[in-house]
């Protein structure tokens, strides 16, 4: 009997145990998937599942019995594209993504030019939120420079079940909380810094210094990678540099680096810099941009030192003070740091004496007033969706009077290893849970951007487990 004329229970019973052992495990893929994510609407795919693998209505694979060769060829390779980027599209949301370290925020637990398997699996997976995007572009189409993600529709924040949650002290992958609006051409500064610099009428007026502004939705924002060191409900301060969190300074971590400025009688040797282990990038020399001498530095002879900016770990620093041709090292004055967060309220908070704050933890109440207001706007109006004002003195969420709020979502804080070399919290605010990434595993690739190939691999940090502490 042709296959074309067999009803379906004879298509069923004629079925190989081949094509019922494929089946089964695609069934399990998929109820699985469903119990865990409770996305009912998988079960829209079983037909389809056993039309593929047990009835076969449709002739699924019909191509490859074209005897037109060219056809064959193309269906083949456009068959095995799709497979592969919906393959790829699931893993990058729902198990791991790739990340370059970018930046020396994390020196040297994590180094500019690491490679790292992040797992979306170790705090839950987020559901896509922005669903109809390009596999691996995080917001914009390398070469084309377009938009990588189309903004509709927009799905509300859901996270699967997970290994675990964020712990103080984790390494901690996010989208940038600040980075929701961008200035296309300014984008070293976040928006709202610049705004506050310039005037938002300045930075909306003013393509040619800033761009257009942009609006970009929580998980196409850049992703960023730091230290947690502080959880929903913590009390935190930082105390001449030490993180105190509920009263309790931070446990010592490895690598951990400040400023300094370094005086010296002649140059500081490539040789030394590389044995210091201290970047070309963050060699900095101050002569080249100031006359030292109006800072004090030089003797009565009129001779001009060198002075440099350089970050240090606490054994480097005891290595510069054995050199013979320093002669002076201090710490590195708050002048050259930035205004911290919030950056409208009046404080004298600076990146090495900051707070106290508390951390919003889902579900707790504050007392709102004008003096703390500041500490929450972001939260409730940009992360939290709220209608916020503020008239006569009084305070107005959706449009009612408020003296408090209750927050909607867990919050933490994050912070940098190269205290002194480190967008974070202190600057821009806390991080939204529906902001976390995931937690960065291994290192599968380390390239060393001071050096060429192939001296600048690292083999040593290669498949090297990421270790927090």
């Amino acid at each position: 009997m042709a296959k074309e004329n067999k009803t379906f229970m004879e298509r069923v019973r004629s079925a190989s145990t081949k094509q019922w052992v494929k089946f089964a495990l695609v069934m399990l893929l998929i109820l699985g998937f469903l119990v865990w994510s409770g996305a009912w609407w998988l079960l829209l795919l079983i037909p389809f599942a056993v039309d593929i693998y047990i009835t076969k209505y449709v002739p699924w694979g019909g191509w490859k019995k074209s005897e037109n060769p060219l056809l064959k060829w193309l269906a083949d390779w456009v068959d095995a594209i799709v497979f592969a980027l919906v393959a790829v599209y699931i893993v990058n949301l729902y198990i791991f993504q790739n990340y370059k370290i970018p930046s020396p925020s994390l020196e040297k637990t994590l180094r500019v030019g690491d490679f790292l398997f992040v797992s979306k699996m170790s705090y839950g997976p987020r559901c896509p939120m922005t669903p109809l995007s390009f596999p691996l572009a995080q917001h914009t189409l390398p070469i084309l420079n377009i938009k990588s993600y189309i903004d509709k529709p927009q799905w509300e924040y859901k996270r699967l079940k997970g290994f675990g949650d964020v712990q103080r002290g984790d390494i901690v992958v996010f989208n940038f909380p600040a980075g929701d609006t961008v200035a296309l051409k300014a984008q070293n500064s976040d928006y709202y810094t610049l705004t506050h610099a310039f005037g938002r009428d300045e930075v909306w007026r003013n393509k040619r210094k800033f761009g257009d502004i942009v609006v970009r939705p929580v998980d196409r924002r850049e992703n960023y990678v730091k230290r947690c060191v502080g959880l929903p409900g913590d009390s935190l301060q930082i105390i001449d540099g030490v993180v105190y969190t509920n009263g309790v300074p931070e446990k010592e971590i490895p690598g951990l680096q400040a400023n300094y400025l370094v005086e010296t009688q002649s140059a500081i040797s490539p040789k030394t810099f590389e044995k210091l282990g201290i970047r070309k990038d963050d060699r900095f020399l101050l002569n080249d941009v100031m006359n030292v001498r109006e800072y004090g530095y030089g003797d009565s002879l009129g001779s001009v030192p060198f002075v440099y900016r350089l970050p240090l770990t606490k054994e480097a620093l005891a290595e510069m003070k054995k050199l013979s041709i320093v002669r002076s090292i201090q710490d590195e004055p708050d002048l050259f740091s930035g205004e911290t967060f919030p950056l409208n309220m009046q404080k004298n908070w600076t990146r090495d004496d900051f707070g106290p704050i508390y951390i919003p933890k889902m579900g707790a109440t504050v007392s709102l007033d004008l003096n703390n207001l500041p500490l929450y706007e972001q939260i409730i109006r940009n992360y939290e969706g709220n209608e916020l004002k503020v008239e006569n003195g009084q305070i107005y969420i959706n449009g009612a009077v408020a003296n408090s709020y209750t927050f909607k979502m867990d919050y933490y804080w994050m912070m940098g290893d190269n205290r002194h070399n480190s967008a974070d919290s202190r600057f821009w605010g806390y991080v939204p849970e529906d902001h976390i990434v995931g937690k960065p595993i291994f290192i599968w690739l380390s390239l060393d951007e001071d050096k060429s190939f192939p001296s600048n691999i690292r083999w040593s940090r290669m498949f090297t487990k990421v270790h927090a502490d």
